[in-house]
């Protein structure tokens, strides 16, 4: 018998991770049996994180779907491509003439982050203006406190961390939300860098540090207030701060307001912690690094600016390993003027206001809902309200390749590609490399990209001049400003290039594009952390898992009950491995017990992307709520309380 020919194909990654590795599948008779990380990605180094180093299991699960579907009562039933998109160019163009289009919801999360997507929100953009969401419900009050203190919002280079003598991780969890960091941090640490961890959670990356500070949820701010006060009084911020930052007095006038205990207790907290945290903006050049999870409470985009403004006034911008970095301009290098975005929407709702948008528009009520790159009943929170407005819309479409929550709602689904699939560009939110997605296997028949979904339905309804292009044509139009510097579509082709419109230090001339030309410091923010209360003494916390991408598990580990996590004197009626139902006032969920005497007795921590299906979805717990700016979710902020199940409870899946 002949050997089977086997070959390499080089792609990306294009799910919602800071990192956008690079990808080699090994294919052989159309089919990839083995995947791994680009070894000449400077990031992606050859290795993979957990979840996509499984993501064959996902790619060939029996349960994908590979057909249009239908909804037949209660059940879904196959139809052919033309009877799908046919139904949906009626409805869409009926609702339009009668109602006009902003009685149409346009929905797309980040479920892929390629570039291509931004083509379909184009098409939307045209064929209404239709209603969108507003806000990021994930890291939006963090990129709006960094835009209103720098004027811009990105970060150094990664491996300007080779220059760092002190390296601050403000709630951020490398092993689990950013892996690829951990070379350059390990590395770091054996040239004798001091590193310090602030997170009300334990987690893996406190064993990389010298200093571990676990302040109570929401006591950020008090921390980085109680520091910044260490360092006026003793005369240790930047001499020349007053030269680049506006309010200079102001915030210090905020950091004084309180004593060095009381800030402590507020954080709950040593002053010991304040004062080696102190310390370690001293030992210059420190670079702080903040994660995606500290911004996701009411007062979060806050409590970045307080953040932000303590590396600023230490004298650590604009220095060689030095900076502030919260996220990298993933889409800086693109050409992305065929779509407006954000910038006149005709209507928004708040992304974490989705279900109660849905229902409670008026003028013209939401009629058809259109939903793509995401999964927003499990992810968003109010998870049953979305549920239920997606579900009473005259017509709502899921793009999407399994039975989610949210595709369980729809009237028609319509199946999608998966990342190996793909064809489309990536930039990346964690560093500054720039790849090509590559096809490394064709989608099964019946199967379309977003794209030629976008195409066929641009055709129906009298848009496909507008979307007749070749994806190569629309990557070199999204690639012309970068184009002539190293990073054609053909330079993409031999390999990842870096952005070459990135600097590897920001504000290296401590100049800010801010209105004068300086950083704008916080000067007033409510510190006080979130409180519980007697009856829910406990603060939910859905964190991110290495076994699923938001709501893409690893195939084998859905299901529930949902294991929670609690120090054990915070569950003192039960034992570890006890049922137990969680309660807030939105809601209940049965959970399995597991002890942890490393956390704080005033959380309770749930993985990130459960199912409401499955009666794992945390989301369910929270109240849709909107952070101080930037459009965020109050994911954090949700007291709840630990119950003996009774037979009434919600099943455990």
């Amino acid at each position: 018998m002949a050997s089977r020919q086997l070959k390499q194909v080089r792609t990306a990654c294009n799910r919602d991770c800071p990192d956008a590795c690079g990808l080699i599948a090994d294919v052989q008779d159309g089919k990839v049996v083995r995947l791994q990380g680009d070894p000449q990605h400077p990031v992606t180094q050859g290795f993979l994180c957990h979840r996509t180093s499984r993501f064959l299991d996902r790619q060939y699960d029996p349960q994908r779907i590979v057909t249009p579907l239908a909804r037949r009562g209660t059940d879904f039933q196959p139809i052919s491509w033309d009877e799908a998109l046919d139904q949906v160019a009626e409805k869409l163009q009926q609702v339009r003439a009668q109602s006009g289009p902003t009685s149409i919801l346009y929905y797309r999360s980040a479920g892929s982050m390629g570039l291509m997507k931004h083509v379909t929100d184009a098409f939307f953009e045209r064929f209404g203006p239709v209603t969108i969401k507003s806000g990021d419900v994930c890291s939006g009050a963090g990129d709006a406190a960094q835009m209103l203190d720098f004027g811009d919002e990105d970060g150094h280079d990664l491996f300007d961390l080779d220059h760092s003598q002190t390296v601050v991780l403000w709630g951020k969890n490398v092993y689990v939300s950013q892996v690829h960091l951990l070379p350059v941090l390990k590395r770091a640490q054996a040239r004798g860098v001091q590193f310090t961890l602030i997170d009300p959670v334990w987690q893996q990356t406190a064993q990389l540090c010298n200093r571990f500070i676990q302040p109570c949820p929401g006591g950020d701010a008090a921390v980085a207030l109680g520091t910044a006060r260490i360092l006026f009084d003793q005369q240790w911020y930047d001499s020349e701060a007053s030269s680049y930052c506006d309010h200079l007095a102001e915030f210090q006038a905020l950091a004084c307001s309180r004593d060095l205990d009381t800030w402590a207790a507020m954080a709950d907290v040593s002053v010991a912690d304040l004062q080696s945290l102190a310390h370690s903006y001293t030992c210059h050049p420190t670079a702080t690094l903040i994660g995606w999870g500290l911004q996701r409470r009411r007062n979060g985009s806050a409590t970045v600016r307080v953040i932000d403004a303590l590396a600023s006034i230490s004298g650590n911008l604009g220095v060689p390993g030095g900076g502030i970095s919260y996220c990298c301009k993933r889409r800086g290098a693109f050409d992305l003027s065929f779509t407006t975005g954000l910038e006149q929407p005709a209507r928004a709702i708040p992304e974490p206001l989705l279900g109660r948008g849905i229902l409670e528009a008026e003028d013209p009520p939401i009629r058809v809902a259109w939903v793509c790159g995401g999964n927003p009943v499990a992810m968003l929170p109010e998870s049953r309200r979305i549920a239920e407005g997606l579900q009473s819309r005259e017509m709502t479409v899921v793009v999407d390749s399994f039975m989610t929550d949210t595709a369980r709602c729809a009237d028609i689904i319509l199946p999608t590609t998966t990342m190996l699939e793909e064809d489309d560009l990536l930039g990346a939110y964690g560093h500054h490399w720039l790849v090509e997605s590559r096809p490394a296997t064709a989608p099964p028949p019946g199967v379309k990209s977003d794209y030629e979904i976008t195409q066929e339905l641009a055709h129906r309804v009298g848009l496909g001049n507008d979307f007749s292009a070749e994806v190569d044509t629309w990557k070199r139009h999204m690639l012309q400003r970068v184009s002539n510097r190293g990073a054609s579509l053909d330079d993409l082709r031999r390999g990842p290039v870096r952005n070459p419109l990135a600097q590897q230090v920001m504000y290296r001339d401590r100049k800010f594009p801010t209105p004068t030309g300086r950083v704008n410091l916080v000067t007033d923010v409510a510190t006080e952390p979130t409180p519980t209360t007697r009856l829910r003494p406990l603060l939910l916390m859905a964190l991110s898992t290495q076994y699923s991408q938001a709501s893409q598990w690893v195939a084998g580990h859905r299901g529930g009950p949902a294991v929670a996590t609690v120090h054990p004197a915070a569950a003192e009626s039960f034992t570890d491995g006890d049922l137990a139902v969680v309660e807030s006032e939105l809601g209940r969920m049965t959970v399995r017990l597991q002890f942890d005497p490393r956390q704080r007795k005033d959380v309770l921590l749930v993985p990130k992307g459960g199912w409401l299906a499955d009666g794992c979805c945390a989301n369910a717990l929270v109240p849709g709520e909107v952070t101080d700016d930037g459009g965020c979710a109050v994911f954090y902020d949700t007291p709840v309380r630990l119950l003996l199940p009774t037979p009434a409870d919600p099943p455990t899946g």
